[in-house]
């Protein structure tokens, strides 16, 4: 008998969304298809266009929210219909949803998803579950990372202390010790692909830099390094949580800006690599126990001269996708979404308290129903 889950994640790079499909007809969940679907160039540019938007205007983009919705439930009905599954053996739809804003620590704290839900499910005939970080947030706690719970449920091994890391947009890890009886810890590291994405783009007209050959071209800066290294976000105390709200063009313009000397474009793709690798390998060797194994997901994983830097920094430490133990590292959190909808659906907690620093675990997830569609 299966059980079929649709994990729904478009990340911080925007560059378009990851659909899984998943059996959780045993207690590993199964990845029975997936497929990844570009935004449209101009859905594309309206999104990197929000992210100067106003805090003040972020909630009015209701045509955007829209538009987003019928892109993800577009890409649904794709993958169901090159896989023949019928709609009706899906029990529901996890949708993460377009980050717009993340802002836990406002007076009035909140996270903005865009991709609406009701949409979503009109057009799929499959109830939604979305909005999954403002249950964690309402109860106190940053709202993310959520992917660590998940994390826990299938990497977790008695007989060494793993530190799983996902390097998408932002980087987060999730440290998870052999003892059953020491808490899981995680947070958000700072940027992952998201600077090194944004400059390639600007310079070389590419959507992301290809095996990090670009920055292998370039030389480390250490002054524009230590600049970045003094950002106040690396020396706070967990739990805590970022995103493109933080790091940002405006944000290394700025820093750029402060240095004595222009330094030219592949080394500061070469710098803004070794940020991520060592703000990466900081995190895990701060790790308490201390790490035996890192496992790698995310888009990062792909970025070879990044992988390299991080091994590098960490020495004898084993650095190694999360496919060498079953799970796709690009579909890692498309699967933790269809996991977190099915953790809702079963009314069981999704947060982990420890890595977000909820008051409570609590239920994840608002669920939006749909109405018989007919042919």
């Amino acid at each position: 008998m299966t059980a079929l889950y649709v994990g729904l994640m478009s990340g911080t790079s925007m560059d378009g969304i990851d659909v899984a499909l998943v059996d959780f007809c045993t207690n590993t969940p199964h990845l029975v298809a997936s497929l990844s679907q570009p935004f449209s160039r101009s859905l594309h540019q309206q999104l990197l266009d929000s992210r100067t938007i106003p805090d003040s205007e972020v909630f009015n983009l209701d045509q955007l929210d829209i538009a987003l919705g019928e892109a993800f439930a577009a890409a649904v009905n794709n993958l169901l219909e090159i896989e023949n599954v019928d709609r009706d053996e899906v029990v529901a739809i996890g949708s993460h949803g377009q980050t717009i804003r993340h802002r836990p620590h406002a007076d009035k704290p909140f996270s903005l998803q865009l991709g609406n839900a009701n949409r979503i499910a009109e057009l799929t005939g499959i109830q939604v579950v979305s909005d999954f970080r403002t249950a964690d947030i309402d109860a106190g706690g940053e709202g993310a990372p959520l992917a660590p719970a998940f994390h826990n449920a299938i990497l977790r091994d008695n007989s060494e202390n793993r530190c799983v890391v996902n390097i998408g947009g932002i980087a987060n890890i999730t440290l998870l010790p052999a003892d059953s009886d020491v808490d899981i810890s995680g947070y958000d590291t700072g940027p992952g692909n998201t600077l090194m994405d944004a400059w390639v783009r600007r310079h070389q007209q590419q959507s992301y830099d290809k095996a990090g050959s670009w920055a292998r071209s370039g030389k480390v800066n250490k002054a524009l390094l230590q600049l970045m290294l003094d950002d106040e976000y690396f020396h706070k105390l967990q739990p805590k949580s970022t995103g493109f709200e933080d790091f940002n063009m405006r944000w290394l313009e700025h820093i750029l800006s402060r240095l004595d000397t222009r330094i030219s474009a592949e080394d500061v793709q070469a710098t803004l690599c070794e940020l991520t690798a060592q703000t990466i390998a900081d995190a895990v060797k701060a790790c308490e126990p201390a790490v035996d194994r890192v496992l790698l997901c995310g888009g990062g994983v792909h970025n070879t001269y990044l992988v390299e830097r991080i091994q590098h920094h960490l020495g004898t430490c084993p650095v190694q996708s999360t496919e060498s133990y079953g799970v796709h590292p690009d579909w890692v959190e498309a699967i933790a979404f269809a996991w977190l909808a099915r953790r809702c659906i079963d009314k069981k907690p999704g947060n982990l308290p420890a890595v977000t620093g909820a008051r409570a675990a609590v239920v994840l997830g608002r669920i939006t129903y749909h109405r018989a569609i007919t042919d």
